[in-house]
């Protein structure tokens, strides 16, 4: 008899795969993933200021790897 389970740890520590669900429970930390730099809250009065704003938010995105990069 076999038993494969969806989440487990491969030999050596260094890979964990999660197959299932990852459930982060209340007052748990996770640690090592990337920070963003804070995005002020938007202050534009029109549409050429909001723009403005929401591709700064793209670009802080995209530094931190949360987002992919734009390919040319």
């Amino acid at each position: 008899m076999s038993y494969n389970t969806k989440n487990y740890t491969e030999q050596g520590g260094d890979k964990t795969v999660i197959g299932g669900t990852l459930e982060i429970k209340q007052g748990a930390s996770v640690t090592g993933l990337p920070m963003l730099e804070n995005q002020l809250e938007s202050t534009a009065t029109d549409v050429p200021g909001l723009l403005a704003d929401f591709n700064a938010l793209l670009t802080k995105l995209k530094a931190a790897g949360i987002m992919t990069a734009d390919t040319p």
